[in-house]
């Protein structure tokens, strides 16, 4: 287990959704940030205190969590400098980037020598099946986006967040390092072999009560050229009953490709629904959710009223509004 509370290392991320792994943290376990360790040129914060190892050791944090993620998912010389100084501090590390800490023979070495651990919570630690399609018991909704980090991982929190509050049967199932450093557990999906992906999906979402949800926490976009392989293996291994389509409607261009626009909500519709109803002819799309932290109250309130008519469906932004409406859509299917 992960030792908790954690400092939240955010390095020189670049903006705020490079920080995305840490806000994640902070937002859904507020009780386990103690504070936030930024290196010169770091374009995020959170909000919490700014700590050095010193001060954060002695608030008691036992681990240093990467909180960053970057495009490729790697250790820099200059992160390489603080993680290193964290161990001889007396921290635990854990990370889920594809640059695993147990790759890096120097971290390893301070480590055994420091009596630290580190974890890599984006290392597959099962062995999972080749999807076979077989219909499960029990229910599933699938956040699916135009792009990548526009709030699918958020709308699934607050939805499973909404369902508990309402006494109703419910699960997150984390597919990201994000999701998994939430609750604990779960699969590291794009970490997975190909031909296992869809299976894996089927492995963390088995049978179920016929009334009980799992919210499957989406990643990457049907339109991302860099990363639809893994939404391709959430939609036939999460057999959805529900997809909720998810927006940030200020993105000028895919995150990460300059020359790739957008699709519109329509064409995400479009597009992810047959591909879910091959899996499971049942599935509706019966929700939007919209990221508007960019946007003002005035602002937002005018697009998710635009969106709603022009969709014919419920539009919200669950973390500025809450989830009760898309709850409300899925309870009527």
């Amino acid at each position: 287990m992960i030792k908790t509370p954690y400092l939240l290392f955010l390095g020189d991320a670049p903006d705020q959704l490079a920080a995305k792994v840490a806000q994640g943290i902070k937002d859904w376990r507020p009780q386990n940030a103690v504070g936030q360790y930024r290196m010169e040129g770091c374009g995020a914060d959170l909000g919490l205190r700014d700590m050095d190892l010193v001060e954060a050791k002695a608030a008691g944090a036992k681990t240093l969590v990467i909180g960053v993620a970057n495009r490729g998912g790697v250790i820099s010389k200059e992160w390489k400098k603080v993680l290193v100084a964290a161990l001889e501090e007396g921290f635990d590390l854990a990370s889920g980037l594809h640059n695993l800490l147990r790759d890096e023979p120097d971290l390893v070495a301070v480590a055994e020598a420091c009596g630290c651990a580190l974890h890599d919570v984006r290392l597959p630690d099962a062995k999972y099946p080749i999807a076979n399609g077989v219909k499960r018991t029990g229910k599933r909704c699938l956040a699916v986006g135009t792009d990548c980090s526009v709030g699918k991982m958020y709308t699934a929190l607050a939805m499973d967040a909404e369902m508990k509050t309402r006494g109703m049967k419910s699960s997150f199932r984390a597919t990201g390092q994000t999701g998994i450093l939430i609750t604990g557990n779960g699969v590291p999906l794009d970490a997975v072999v190909a031909d296992f992906m869809a299976g894996a999906v089927e492995w963390l979402t088995p049978d179920n009560d016929d009334d009980h949800w799992d919210h499957i926490e989406g990643q990457g976009s049907l339109f991302h050229v860099s990363y639809s392989g893994v939404t391709m293996a959430l939609i036939h291994g999460g057999q959805p009953d529900a997809l909720i389509l998810c927006h940030e409607p200020t993105r000028e261009h895919m995150r990460g490709l300059p020359g790739f626009a957008l699709p519109s909500l329509e064409k995400l519709r479009d597009t992810a629904l047959p591909l879910a109803q091959v899996a499971n002819p049942e599935c509706e799309v019966v929700g939007v959710s919209v990221n508007t932290q960019h946007l003002s109250e005035e602002e937002a309130n005018a697009y998710l009223a635009e969106v709603e008519a022009r969709m014919g469906l419920p539009a919200v932004d669950p973390f500025r509004q809450g989830a009760g409406r898309l709850v409300d859509a899925l309870a009527a299917i």
